[in-house]
């Protein structure tokens, strides 16, 4: 339990060593191989976690979870045939889990078995006829097979049943953008990008079907905004580069073939392109270095002969022009030479893999337009994003970990806290933190072996020592997240000593992640909570200056939906310490879900200012 408690908070190591111990104990249980096997997902150690779910499986081969992790597992090896093994046993213990029939569908399109992929989409159809996906792989398939006809009526009953899905519009903007059909393709990544704003390839697209409705601006400001959010971008420099060449701002357009040539250093089309824009900004020997580049590769490239022998002659190296010159007039011989080509034809494209470089002109597009894969799973992302809703910065604790703020310049400071670590100088000092960062394996051992150090000290102690030591170990238990021991600690102290402020804060952290893991597994954490307020609460009426202790409180209360005290806690922490910017942060998350918009969305832009940059992406989400 602890270890799965571990898992959840996202200390991967830490619950594999857990699962250990487990495993040692009790080696015929498969639930323990199960959790090691999803932390090692987890870890992105695919092939361990593979082994584990195995191992599971051998122990009890009737558990569907079994099959699926592995099944994911598999598919992150790119081993998509025994995935299908897989997903197809758990769809012979749960036939009724869609997102089982859907993994298996993208794993039948991967090995190209379109008959059975759209088999399976007829049971997927004919049992979810309300399921947007299922409508939406159908139309990949049908792509895959060319029926571009059928593609787009499934992707119109897609989009009828979710117009929320920004992959389904892109797909549909695809298929328009295929048949050259630039104003409503342009339409539908509209709408894809309302939708998934941060796709970089979305407004790629978008720029080419502007480019093809002649709207230069339009397409320009797509290619920046593409560039904004993937820097990389091989297609968004390349022509952008071109795009920039066509309305005459060469020195900018340079820079972006830079980039390409940086990315791709033998790309013989972005290497001619600069050469171009070199000669004409008057780096004549730079022209002439990439012109002889290409030129070496492809010996019979006139148009690069051409201006490469235009370049020396402006530089007055007549002897090597006429060597040019004299190669083409021999080829004139046998071939009608059509000349120079304009610098841009917009309204042609090529395929990125096309190296043709009569083409070095034309805007280039991907070889094949790929829809986006989206296995179901419900393993997938932060294990906490799946269960808690609210977005609030994390409770402040005691710990032996000096954790940097996020916020440099803040330091969190108790005067409590500085007390006790004068008194006990040779321990291990006592830190105050926003959050818990996973342990490595190293500071996990570390910590087991303080408390088999404190545990012995604690046995020969002395009555009055007795406390503070078993305080000490309580802070090593919460550290590795066992929890019920460290609360089990906290409550001794409090009965030898029931004015210990810091064992209050210290046991309400416990009772509130206790209760925060216990909905993650959807049981209610209500009383743990309530038991975490009862213990703020005490040790804030023991010391009412405690800014941390308030800013607590009022996030146990955001986590129980009452608002008004929320508001009200982490105001008082504010006046207590005016540059504590997660009581902002928090304050104004709260705010706005109890309907002060304008309050909260300035309770963030304090917390930005202080430095917790995160507040100006909510911002933004609220401002719109």
């Amino acid at each position: 339990m602890v270890g799965r408690s571990a898992l959840y908070y996202e200390d991967y190591v830490l619950s594999i060593q857990y699962f250990n111990q487990a495993i040692n104990a009790k080696p015929y249980l498969y639930e323990p191989w199960f959790y090691r096997a999803l932390a090692k997902y987890y870890l992105e150690d695919f092939d361990g976690a593979e082994s584990d779910c195995s191992r599971a499986i051998e122990r009890n081969p009737y558990v569907v979870n079994l099959y699926e992790l592995r099944g994911i597992n598999r598919i992150r090896q790119q081993r998509f045939a025994d995935a299908i093994q897989d997903y197809s046993r758990a769809i012979r213990l749960a036939p009724d889990k869609s997102s089982l029939w859907h993994n298996r569908v993208l794993c039948r399109i991967q090995q190209k078995d379109y008959a059975q992929a759209m088999a399976d989409l007829d049971s997927i159809n004919k049992h979810w006829s309300k399921d947007a996906g299922g409508y939406a792989l159908r139309a990949e398939v049908c792509l895959l097979q060319k029926d571009t006809a059928t593609a787009m009526q499934a992707l119109e009953k897609s989009l009828e049943l979710d117009a929320y899905n920004g992959t389904t519009w892109a797909a549909k903007a695809a298929i328009l953008l295929a048949q050259s059909e630039w104003k409503e393709a342009e339409k539908a990544l509209d709408e894809a990008i309302r939708l998934k704003p941060q796709s970089a390839g979305y407004y790629i697209n978008r720029a080419l079907s502007r480019l093809n409705q002649n709207n230069l601006r339009g397409a320009m400001s797509d290619y920046d905004l593409a560039l904004e959010i993937d820097p990389n971008n091989f297609l968004g420099h390349y022509n952008r580069g071109l795009l920039r060449a066509h309305v005459g701002d060469d020195n900018k357009a340079i820079l972006d073939f830079d980039f390409v040539l940086k990315m791709e250093p033998d790309n013989m089309m972005a290497l001619f392109n600069r050469a171009l824009l070199l000669e004409n900004t008057g780096d004549l020997r730079g022209a002439i270095e990439d012109y002889s580049k290409v030129i070496d590769v492809y010996p019979n490239f006139w148009t690069g002969l051409l201006n490469r022998a235009s370049c020396y002659r402006k530089l007055g190296m007549v002897k090597q022009a006429e060597k040019d010159e004299f190669k083409v007039y021999k080829a004139q011989l046998y071939k009608h030479l059509y000349g120079t080509q304009p610098r841009m034809n917009k309204d042609q494209m090529r395929k990125r893999s096309d190296d043709d470089l009569d083409k070095y002109n034309q805007i280039v597009v991907v070889d094949e337009q790929e829809m986006e894969h989206e296995y179901k799973n419900e393993y997938r992302g932060k294990v906490q994003n799946r269960h808690v809703v609210m977005a609030q910065r994390p409770m402040y604790e005691l710990s032996y970990v000096h954790h940097p703020s996020e916020v440099r310049s803040y330091v969190p400071f108790d005067r409590q806290v500085e007390q006790w670590n004068r008194r006990w100088k040779k321990a291990s000092p006592l830190y105050i933190k926003a959050g818990q960062e996973a342990l490595d394996e190293a500071s996990s051992k570390r910590f087991f072996q303080l408390i088999d150090t404190l545990s012995v000290a604690a046995g020969h102690a002395m009555e009055c020592d007795l406390g503070s030591l078993l305080f000490m170990r309580a802070i090593a238990y919460g550290e590795i997240q066992n929890f019920e021991e460290a609360k089990a600690d906290l409550d001794a102290c409090l009965s030898s000593d029931s004015t210990w402020v810091l064992a209050y804060w210290q046991r309400a952290v416990c009772s509130a992640k206790q209760a925060e893991y216990m909905q993650s597994q959807g049981k209610d954490g209500q009383l743990l909570r309530l038991s975490a307020i009862n213990d703020l609460s005490v040790a804030i009426h023991l010391n009412g200056q405690n800014a941390y202790l308030f800013y607590n409180r009022g996030y146990v209360h955001a986590t129980l939906k009452d608002e008004r005290r929320a508001i009200e806690d982490f105001s008082r922490a504010i006046v207590l310490d005016p540059h504590l910017p997660e009581a902002y942060y928090n304050r104004g998350l709260v705010r706005i879900q109890y309907g002060q918009v304008n309050e909260g969305v300035a309770d963030l832009s304090k917390a930005g200012e202080l430095g917790l940059f995160d507040a100006y992406s909510v911002i933004k989400k609220y401002r719109k």
